[in-house]
């Protein structure tokens, strides 16, 4: 029979009758120190210890207060062994006040005897292994039972028992239900090691009852030595020598001896003990663990059982070894050896490669971290346990290492480094988790003094807090913290602030901004002004915060606030420039040109040359500049043109003629390629018309430089400006000839004349194209009758003008019947249409006339085959 279901018996009972009766401990004088709860879990010999819950009435430290009901020895034992029971449970918490260590359970008072119960109350307890144990050796009859029951006849494990076909025994009562984490079992095996390190080298003592019974777990998940009942003392000048002790009798009572299953060997053997007896036992409870909490030895307090057992340990040890992890399995199987000497002893144990971790370290410092001072426990939170914490599972953050960050929250010296790894258990923790078990904590950090780091810690990480807080208390708790930060002295508390205020101002009211935020956030800005750090930190906060203000707020506030910035700073630089170009872009703010101009524009330009900006930032910069004068220019373009709109009439007209005038078109020079202009020899009949007619006319003065009536001016030859090109290509002699007007009302015009015409040969057969161009000189007739006009251009020809109109309109009528420009006043009128029309002299002769036509749409002048390409216009002179 197993003896986790041996002791069900026994323990479902008292179980049973403490949740019936809630004064079981009435009489006891501990009653008088703490408030008792419900029992949780049993321990010690034969699990005689109940465990309650229970407070210190003086500071109301939870704590867990053991009972043992006398009557219950009573029961199992004649009535005058109840009190050599007693007295043995008594001695054994006296030794555990001997042996203060963090691997030994710690005692918060000493036991107090009644009539009826002892009574010691003790730090929090969870359960004992044993406990533990007996749920999971409880799951694996009740999966063995549904195996059989399905017809599976599937074997069991090594030192694995099946009950009954059918029949499924009940859990214990005082199996308490729990899974272990592997890091879990590491870390509890190591902590025996060690208890029985210190329980050996310094306290020169061997403990003797090794078992799950005798380990505890606290509710922070650390695994405590206790059961201190048949501890042995040592010989202190030879720890390896062996010592006498008593054997496990059947004639005496097994709640006065060992357990047996965990026994070693030599004991029961030679009624010798030594250190490695412990260690034996420790590799009896670690093969426990691993075989479904059964033990390998199940002797149910049989000496002859346990000894026919002990010939096939070595087997059953073998069969179990998969089970293990790998670095284990040398350890455990040397320990579980019969052979004493194959035994490592405690100290060895700890060097083994299955314990080297740097999560187990960590957790290591953590239970011992009260016996450290203010400066290891600072370096410990701030790095060492940071380092550690993303590999160490999220069941022991909670069950191990948030406990102790919570009993440290009130020590104000290290209260900046353990907010630390506070800081990552808000951030990793849910919603529910960080409401159940960190609201109230946190509730606390807000409300008590804190120093200058612990301040900035909890800033500087408050959109984290806010975003697993309830919204009531973010109201209630959170911002009357944040907006009294402001009013502190300090400038690193301050700045963090300001930070803080950017992080959360989503979670901030707009009323608050306006009231609270802004003029605390200036107000820090105008005191530190110098300080490129909390200048940053100023302009990322009002950037985010700008937009749930009002655009007045907006104007009167943060712009005189950028002006003030003089730190030329890149990234001072480059944060003020985007808070520019915010204000630049959303026309909600109203930011006007007049403002750009005078207040924006004034403080940008300089930093354009600032050595500190990289390229980015000056293109960026650039970019942002030009924007802003694009809209300057724009606006005052259309504001200029309106106002020019609404002037009187003669007035708008004479400074629109005039601002679109040729003498105000800055023009490149007119210069038509292959084209130049050479003088004839003239007669001296010629040079007095010239010299009379100098300075009258404007085609001439207009055109070319000189006088309209010389004749100069009438020949037409095209120049040579490519050095490779023959002077015959670009030389045009022209005879004397006069052309057609383009309609009747050209002066001087003869409509219907039936002058031949020829196309160029680049022109189909049957195309006639049409020009609007008209490249006459206005004032050719006017030149005649001695009338002038001033000269406009002298590289641009009027082309359809307002005021070739009017001339040509004024001076119809006028016919030229001779003289050295008698020819008609419609100049070239038909070249865009591709024709030249040959007119009659006065003398009546009809001068031949070599093709020569101009091609408004082709830009293009043609002459015997001889092309000019890309002709902005053509200049011509006629002479008589």
């Amino acid at each position: 029979m197993p003896a986790g279901t041996m002791f069900a018996k026994f323990k479902s009972t008292n179980v049973a009758a403490a949740t019936t009766s809630q004064s079981v401990a009435d009489g006891n004088p501990i009653t008088q120190y703490f408030e008792i709860g419900k029992p949780v879990a049993c321990a010690g010999p034969e699990l005689a210890w109940r465990i309650h819950d229970a407070y210190r009435k003086s500071d109301n430290k939870e704590c867990s207060v053991f009972i043992f009901e006398k009557k219950v020895a009573e029961k199992l034992h004649k009535p005058r062994r109840k009190e050599t029971i007693t007295e043995l449970l008594k001695s054994s918490v006296k030794t555990l006040e001997r042996f203060r260590h963090p691997r030994i359970l710690q005692i918060y008072h000493t036991v107090e005897e009644s009539a009826d119960t002892l009574a010691f109350a003790s730090e929090p307890i969870f359960a004992s292994l044993s406990n533990v144990l007996a749920f999971h050796e409880s799951k694996t009859y009740d999966n063995a039972n549904v195996a059989a029951a399905g017809g599976a006849g599937a074997g069991v494990g090594p030192a694995q028992t099946q009950g009954p076909a059918g029949v499924q025994p009940q859990r214990p009562a005082h199996a308490k239900e729990y899974s272990f984490l592997d890091m879990e079992l590491k870390y509890g095996f190591l902590q025996l090691t060690e208890a029985l390190a210190y329980l050996h080298y310094s306290g020169h003592v061997i403990h003797r009852n090794v078992c799950p019974s005798s380990v505890l777990i606290t509710k922070r998940g650390i695994w405590k030595l206790a059961g201190m009942e048949y501890v042995e003392r040592m010989n202190e000048t030879d720890l390896n020598s062996s010592i006498p002790c008593p054997p496990w009798s059947n004639r005496v009572s097994k709640m006065a001896q060992p357990n047996l299953d965990f026994m070693a060997p030599e004991t029961q053997s030679t009624s010798k003990c030594s250190l490695l007896s412990d260690m034996f036992s420790l590799g009896m409870v670690i093969c426990a663990v691993f075989n479904n909490g059964r033990p390998l030895i199940q002797a149910g307090n049989s000496t002859s059982n346990y000894a026919k057992q002990m010939e096939t340990l070595d087997d059953m040890v073998h069969k179990l070894m998969p089970r293990l992890p790998i670095a284990l399995q040398e350890a455990t199987s040397r320990m579980a050896s019969r052979d004493a000497t194959a035994r490592p002893t405690a100290q060895l144990l700890q060097l083994i490669k299955y314990f080297i971790d740097p999560a187990i370290n960590a957790l290591k410092f953590l239970d011992v971290v009260n016996m450290k001072d203010t400066q290891q426990k600072s370096q410990f939170y701030k790095t060492t346990l940071i380092e550690a914490m993303p590999v160490i599972p999220r069941k022991l953050w909670w069950q191990t290492i948030w406990p102790m960050l919570k009993s440290e929250i009130n020590n104000n010296e290290v209260l900046a480094a353990v907010l630390q790894p506070v800081m990552l258990f808000v951030q990793e923790a849910t919603h529910f988790e960080y409401d159940a078990l960190m609201s109230a904590t946190m509730k606390i950090v807000y409300n008590t003094p804190k120093s200058i780091q612990a301040s900035v810690t909890i800033l500087e990480n408050l959109h984290l807090i806010i975003e697993k807080t309830k919204p009531e208390d973010v109201t209630t708790d959170i911002m009357p913290m944040l907006f009294c930060s402001f009013d502190g002295s300090t400038i690193q508390v301050q700045s963090a602030a300001v930070v803080a205020v950017a992080n959360v101002f989503d979670s901030i009211d707009e009323l608050s901004i306006r009231r609270m935020v802004l003029p605390k956030v200036k107000l820090v800005f105008e005191k530190n002004i110098t300080d490129p750090k909390i200048v940053q930190n100023v302009l990322m906060c009002i950037e985010r915060v700008m937009d749930r203000m009002e655009r007045a707020q907006v104007m009167e506030e943060v712009l005189p606030l950028l002006a003030n910035i003089r730190i030329p700073d890149p990234d001072i630089i480059m944060r003020t420039v985007r808070i520019y170009h915010k204000l630049f872009v959303d026309k909600s703010y109203g930011l006007s040109v007049e403002t750009m101009a005078t207040n924006v524009l004034p403080l940008l330009i300089p930093h354009t040359v600032n050595p500190a900006l990289n390229f980015e930032h000056y293109c960026y910069l650039l970019e942002v500049l030009q924007q802003m004068l694009e809209a300057i220019d724009r606006q005052q373009r259309n504001k200029l043109k309106l106002d020019n709109l609404s002037m009187a009439s003669p007035e708008r007209h004479r400074t629109l003629r005039h601002q679109f005038s040729t003498d105000n078109m800055n023009a490149p020079p007119f210069n038509i390629p292959n084209l130049r202009i050479d003088q004839r020899k003239t007669s001296s009949a010629e040079d007095m018309a010239r010299k009379n007619s100098g300075g009258s006319g404007m085609l001439g003065g207009w055109w070319f430089g000189c006088s309209p009536s010389s004749p100069d001016s009438n020949f037409l030859r095209v120049g040579n400006v490519f050095p490779n090109r023959r002077l015959s290509d670009n030389t045009l002699m022209t005879p004397k000839i006069r052309i057609a007007p383009s309609c009747a009302s050209s002066p001087g015009g003869t409509p219907g004349s039936g002058l031949p015409t020829r196309r160029h040969s680049s022109i189909g057969p049957q195309e006639r194209r049409g020009s609007a161009i008209n490249l006459s000189p206005p004032t050719l007739a006017r030149s005649m009758i001695g009338g002038s006009m001033p000269n406009t251009s002298s590289s641009v020809p009027f082309l359809l003008s307002s005021s070739m109109q009017s001339i040509r309109s004024r001076r119809q009528s006028t016919v030229l019947s001779s003289g050295p420009l008698g020819s008609g006043s419609g100049i070239l009128q038909q070249l865009g249409s591709g024709m030249v029309r040959q007119l009659t002299s006065v003398s009546g002769t009809v001068s031949p006339v070599p093709l020569l036509r101009v091609n408004g749409a082709r830009n293009s002048i043609s002459h015997s085959h001889t092309n000019v390409r890309k002709c902005p216009s053509l200049n011509i002179t006629f002479s008589q």
